[in-house]
Order: C-alpha cells, then sequence, then structure tokens
C-alpha cells in the first residue's frame, strides 16, 4: 500500500509551480530558436545544424537520466540540487547563444553544457513534485501550474525574443537578460518550498540494473513513455517548422514570431481547461480527447486550397491547445505511474523515473531536430535564399504528416495506458 504525502500549502505550490517559468525561459529559446539561431546567425548548413541538435538533444536525455540516479543515490533534499545549480545554468545558457559565426565546435561545447547544467537542475525539480502533491487530482492542479507559468514564459520568449536581439544587438545580450529572471527565481524556489519525504523504499539506494527492471515492469510507466515521447516528436515537429513554414511558404517572415508567440498564449488559456478536465474525468481521458483534437486538425488543414496566414495560424493554435492537454497528462500521470510501480512492486524508484521519463523525451526531441535538418537538406533548402518547389513541399509536409503518424502512436500507447481516474485510490484503500 502506498501512503502519498499531503499536499503542500497552496502558496508553496503557487511558487513551486513559477518554477517552470525559469525553466521554460530556458527551453522555450532553446526549442524555437537555437535550430533557428545555428541555421540563420551562425550559418552553419542545415544538415550540420541538425545534426549538432541531435547530439545535444541526444546528451540532454543521457544528462537527465544521470541527474535522476545521481538525485536518488545522492540521498541530497531535491532543492540543494537546484539551488547550487541555478546560476551555472543561468551563465551556461548566455555562453550556448554567444557562439560565433561558423563556430560549430565552440555551439556544440556550449550546448552540451547548458543541458548538463539544465538535466541537474531540472530532473531534480520535476521528481520533487511527487513530494509536494500526493493525489491524482492534487497532481493535475500542480501539474497546471507549472504549465501556466510555462506557458507565460513561452509566450514573452516566443512573442520577444527576436525583438530583444534586434534591440540589443545580439542574442548572447538577449539571453542575458533571460537568465537574470530566471536564476533568482530558482534560487527562491530552493530556499523557501518545503520538501517532504515519502516513506515507501526509502531506505534502498538503488543501482541501475534493478531499477531499471522495475521500471520496464511497471507497465503504466512504460505506456506514458511511449505516448509522451510520441506527443513529443510529434509537438516539436510542429513548432519548428513555424518559423520556416511563415517565412518561405507564406512569405511572411514577421509572422512566424507572432504565431509562435499566440500558440504559447493559447496554451496559457488552455491549461486551465484541460486542468479542470483531469481533475474531473482523468488525466488519461483528457490525453484522449486532446490526441483527437491534434489528428483532427491536420486532416481539416490540409484540405484548404491555399492557406493563407490566418488559417494557419488558426490550424498552429488549435494543434498547441492539444499539446497543452498532451503535456498536463503526462505530468499528472508521470508521479501517478511511480505510485503505481510502488503499490505492484513495495519498491519505490523516484528520481531515476523522472530521469529515464525525460530521457526518452529527449531523444524524441533531437530525432525530431534531426529530422527537420535533414530532411531540408535532402530537399535542396538553402538559408536566406527562395525555396524551390521540392523545398517548400519538405516544409509544408514535415509540419503536417510527421505530427500526425506521431500521434497515432501516441494514440495506440494512451489506450495501454492502466491508470484511470480512480486507480491510485483504489490501491491505497
Amino acid at each position: 500500500m502506498s501512503h502519498a504525502p499531503s499536499p503542500a500549502p497552496r502558496a508553496a505550490l503557487l511558487l513551486f509551480g513559477a518554477g517552470d517559468f525559469a525553466f521554460n525561459l530556458y527551453w522555450q529559446a532553446v526549442n524555437l530558436y537555437l535550430l533557428f539561431f545555428y541555421i540563420d546567425t551562425l550559418r552553419l548548413a542545415p544538415a550540420l545544424a541538425g545534426t549538432l541538435f541531435l547530439i545535444g538533444a541526444g546528451w540532454d536525455g543521457v544528462a537527465d537520466f544521470a541527474a535522476g540516479v545521481v538525485a536518488e543515490r545522492m540521498r541530497r533534499p531535491y532543492r540543494w540540487l537546484i539551488g547550487w545549480g541555478a546560476l551555472p545554468l543561468g551563465l551556461a545558457f548566455i555562453a550556448m547563444f554567444a557562439a560565433p559565426k561558423g563556430a560549430w565546435g565552440t555551439a556544440l561545447a556550449a550546448q552540451m553544457g547548458f543541458r548538463t547544467l539544465y538535466a541537474f537542475t531540472n530532473i531534480p525539480y520535476a521528481a520533487w513534485t511527487t513530494r509536494l502533491a500526493g493525489t491524482s487530482a492534487e497532481r493535475s492542479l500542480l501539474a497546471g501550474l507549472r504549465m501556466i507559468f510555462g506557458a507565460v514564459a513561452a509566450t514573452l520568449v516566443a512573442g520577444t525574443l527576436p525583438g530583444l536581439v534586434q534591440a540589443l544587438g545580439s542574442f548572447a545580450a538577449a539571453s542575458t537578460l533571460l537568465a537574470a529572471m530566471g536564476v533568482p527565481l530558482l534560487l527562491a524556489i530552493a530556499w523557501r518550498v518545503p520538501e517532504r519525504r515519502p516513506t515507501i523504499g526509502l531506505a534502498v539506494r538503488h543501482r541501475i540494473g534493478p531499477a531499471l527492471a522495475l521500471l520496464a515492469g511497471n507497465r503504466a510507466f512504460v505506456a506514458l513513455n511511449l505516448a509522451a515521447a510520441a506527443g513529443a516528436a510529434a509537438s516539436a515537429l510542429t513548432t519548428q517548422s513555424v518559423l520556416y513554414y511563415f517565412r518561405y511558404v507564406l512569405a511572411d517572415d514577421p509572422a512566424g514570431p507572432r504565431a509562435l508567440a499566440a500558440m504559447a498564449f493559447a496554451s496559457l488559456v488552455a491549461t486551465p481547461l484541460w486542468t479542470i478536465a483531469a481533475r474531473s474525468a482523468g488525466a488519461r481521458a483528457a490525453w484522449l480527447v486532446a490526441c483527437g483534437l491534434a489528428l483532427a486538425l491536420p486532416a481539416g488543414f490540409v484540405l484548404i486550397p491555399n492557406p493563407d496566414v490566418g488559417a494557419a495560424t488558426l490550424f498552429l493554435l488549435g494543434m498547441q491547445v492539444a499539446f497543452a492537454g498532451f503535456g498536463l497528462a503526462a505530468w499528472t500521470l508521470l508521479p501517478d505511474s511511480v505510485d503505481w510501480g510502488a503499490a505492484q512492486s513495495g519498491v519505490r524508484v523516484e528520481a531515476i523515473a523522472f530521469g529515464t521519463f525525460a530521457l526518452a523525451q529527449k531523444a524524441a526531441l533531437a530525432a525530431a531536430g534531426f529530422a527537420i535538418g535533414a530532411i531540408y537538406q535532402a530537399s535542396g533548402f538553402v538559408a536566406g535564399a527562395p525555396q524551390g518547389p521540392a523545398s517548400l513541399a519538405a516544409i509544408r509536409w514535415l509540419m503536417l504528416a510527421g505530427p500526425a503518424l506521431l500521434l497515432l502512436a501516441a494514440l495506440a500507447a494512451i489506450l495501454a495506458l492502466p491508470l484511470r481516474k480512480d486507480t491510485l485510490a483504489e490501491l491505497a484503500a
């Protein structure tokens, strides 16, 4: 039987949720603009830029897993790792966007340094959620708070980063401003948010092999990872195609950042609604609805003969609403899957589970980034130049068909997920 901790005070939950504002200042800049920075600012060949992104994102997953192992075996409070990592993380973020033109080796080293430090602060932060909320409903609330703050950061980054770069003169200067907001917030969380420790399996210092065997036998955790990885890759193909679609297919360069900002705002609006749905009907049910929406939208968009900026923006807003449902459900169900595995085996694998989950996510994102660079290169894409029919078709179909195929795989995994709204309550009864 699993005895989950009671939830922390609402003020602590609110401050903790704000941590995703800090992390998303960094993550959204990387997710939305790093590949663009490599291709259009550093002037790296698209295939090389995609390869750097692949290597960095792949390393990110390895670092996430390593961070989970370290957090599990050190038995240090999660707040300790976050507090010590906050300032180095901010400095590494600045260095990543300060690479000189054409210096792909420097760019790769800076990216890997940033991703390492990000993992060793973000994985303890994510694992901390199991200790702040003890029920699936409370975890939906906490996930919703995190995603709302993350969406605020995404809106800020998507809508203002190009303008900041232009006003301040460089990506490095703009990233310094973002880091100046992120570092103090993470320090405040490490200082002020209480951390409670679960009792089940607490004395076990997991070795990697047995811990992975427990996770592999956790049917809820496996299905969740498959669904979330496919959804993350679908989201990445969609969002990282936006700037190219508006610049080259629709010939409206300024509309790209505006669409990204609108997508982030759509997440902000949609997340409270998905939170209510998950608390009412269960996170799995909410995820199924989101998946159905995300599959219907591309099917409808391809039927539009000559979509304009307005139609494309509406399509992307709808997709972002669906992806917000994916994220809310995944972050609600991840701690639930940890509890489900502990109830089945009697041994709790916590931080390593979060590290493994992040590894699967980052592997999916790495593959998506590499696919964009490789397919663009094969289609004859040339940055800053008018594109031929093959390049335009590649941009269009990579944004539509790629996510649809991945979403079908996510749907199959969600249907196999054994977690329902009252599953944990039934196990604890």
